[in-house]
């Protein structure tokens, strides 16, 4: 059964790995369905987040998810298979980098191939918030945070927040 799974925050070393790919016999296997289905879980209950990567949730696999309006799904994988030439540049935010943003340059387009949740190949050609959550999220992947890649980043303290922390 699929369960909500706490965000991994930085500095949290699992972030910075390179995660391990899966291999494709092993897509089907209880371990990666039950991973898979812990990350939609886990986006779907989280306010404002559109793609999350498996080491966010602690898992070092080379699984992402993505769900914004004019795309969902799940990326096993994942290949660059070409990025455009050009960028532009956008503020980002992220679910593992709390209430931190800043402007991020990355290609307009890329190419991408990966594995469906069914271990099956596929190929998408990404524009827009597809193509710039998709560099998100395989960034992740190789260990690197949008803070790494973000000309300026800068805080915002939310008002009235209750955390468990106090």
């Amino acid at each position: 059964m699929s369960e909500v799974k706490p965000i991994v925050k930085n500095p949290n070393p699992v972030l910075r790995q390179k995660a391990k790919l899966v291999p494709p016999k092993k897509i089907s296997e209880e371990e990666f369905t039950e991973i898979i289905g812990n990350m939609k879980s886990t986006l779907n209950a989280t306010p404002n987040g559109i793609g999350l990567a498996a080491p966010q949730i602690g898992h070092s696999w080379r699984i992402f998810i993505v769900k914004i309006p004019e795309y969902e799904g799940v990326f096993i994988n994942p290949e660059i298979m070409d990025i455009g030439k050009r960028t532009t540049l956008l503020e980002e935010g992220c679910l593992s980098v709390t209430d931190t943003y800043g402007p991020v340059a990355r290609p307009k387009t890329i190419k991408i191939k990966a594995l469906n949740e069914q271990g099956l190949p596929f190929k998408v050609r990404a524009k827009g918030l597809l193509a710039r959550v998709i560099q998100h999220e395989i960034d992740h992947l190789d260990g690197t945070l949008f803070i790494d890649k973000a000309e300026k980043t800068y805080r915002v303290e939310r008002q009235n927040q209750i955390t468990g922390n106090e």
